[in-house]
């Protein structure tokens, strides 16, 4: 069984099925709703029949309305509202749709709910999970396509965690629900259409491990959220031309394991973190420097991160092809990074290697 996975009733996991990201997200929530009455899902447009691109669909008519329910557009009040539930003994998951609007809340989540657990000396539990998506779209820019996970990497109290896949987006969705803590669970909105296997039995993804999602010994690839799928799609090119990439899958930002991504590195001598936001002061500077730390005196190293120029998110496709790090530009990086020397060399596109098309409206 993989390290870090629970499978609740059984000592093996059943045969898994194939379930897209939203699926499993919805899958979680109702297990969940069904397994503990305290639990309920609210926020902007949880009930609309769009369903929040379909994680919420069925619940109202399953739980009805006192525990799946809409909220007005007012993210401070709600998140506050949120954060009492929690307190009076509730389990809520607020879905606050995107990321970028989570900053009208901050108060609540880093002075409220990050903290009461110690100011209270452990007397009280915040169970909250915080539901929000990032990353582009369809040209939604400036204010609708950032990824700030960083800003609450930050803070004592708070756990993040990305799920890449659609088994970790179950697993991982189950575990913050159940954890007495709050966690802000990340969403990229271009995962929403990833498939793969999820078994049917009720697990948890633990806070804290890594995966390795493919071995290699010539340069570590840490890919954080979807571009955990660029990296992988980058394997594939730079296995063409005999590289042998490492591509590691954090999923769990806070807690981080830096202890695995630095095994990786010190085998390699080589890597690259690529991110969904700004590389300064971004979850990818947090793993290089933690990498640097444990290494330090162990080996020499190489090591670049990969994300946003230092520019707001631009609207156009033009612009954004240019913006966002893929599966080419981190090849192509990679390579660099293994010669020691810029090569000029950008893959040739392969189709096969091609990303899952966002559909909307979110």
């Amino acid at each position: 069984m993989r390290r870090g996975l629970k499978i609740a009733g059984s000592r093996r996991a059943a045969p898994a099925r194939a379930l897209s990201y939203v699926d499993a997200i919805r899958e979680a929530a109702d297990q969940e709703m069904a397994r503990d009455p305290a639990v309920l899902v609210f926020g902007l447009d949880v009930d609309d029949p769009k369903a929040i691109q379909g994680t919420t669909r069925g619940l109202l008519d399953r739980y009805g309305p006192e525990r799946v329910f809409g909220t007005p557009l007012s993210e401070d009040a709600m998140t506050g509202v949120a954060v009492g539930m929690a307190l009076a003994g509730l389990r809520p998951i607020h879905v606050h749709i995107r990321m970028d609007f989570l900053m009208l809340a901050m108060n609540q989540l880093v002075n409220v709910a990050a903290k009461s657990r110690y100011m209270y000396g452990g007397a009280v539990c915040l169970p909250l999970v915080v539901r929000s998506m990032i990353g582009k779209s369809w040209g939604q820019g400036a204010q609708h396509s950032q990824g700030l996970y960083s800003m609450f990497m930050h803070v004592p109290g708070l756990k993040v965690v990305a799920p890449s896949t659609p088994f970790d987006a179950k697993g991982c969705l189950i575990e913050a629900i159940r954890d007495d803590n709050p966690v802000l669970y990340v969403e990229h909105r271009l995962l929403h259409y990833q498939h793969g296997p999820v078994p049917a039995a009720s697990y948890t993804v633990r806070p804290g491990k890594a995966r390795i999602a493919v071995a290699g010994g010539d340069v570590t690839l840490v890919g954080i959220s979807a571009m955990q799928v660029e990296c992988l799609a980058a394997q594939r090119y730079l296995h063409d031309i005999g590289i042998a990439a490492e591509v590691i899958d954090p999923i769990w930002l806070s807690p981080l394991d830096a202890g695995t991504i630095a095994e990786s590195v010190e085998k390699t001598g080589r890597l690259i973190v690529v991110d969904n936001g700004w590389t300064m002061c971004g979850a990818g500077a947090e793993i290089v420097a933690q990498v640097a730390e444990r290494l330090m005196g162990v080996r020499d190293l190489r090591v670049q991160r990969m994300g946003f120029a230092p520019t707001t998110c631009p609207t156009t496709p033009a612009l954004e092809a240019l913006y966002y790090p893929n599966a080419r530009t981190i090849a192509a990086a990679a390579r660099d990074l293994v010669e020691g020397a810029k090569t000029g060399w950008l893959p040739e596109e392969n189709p096969e290697f091609a990303n899952t098309e966002f559909k909307g409206p979110f």
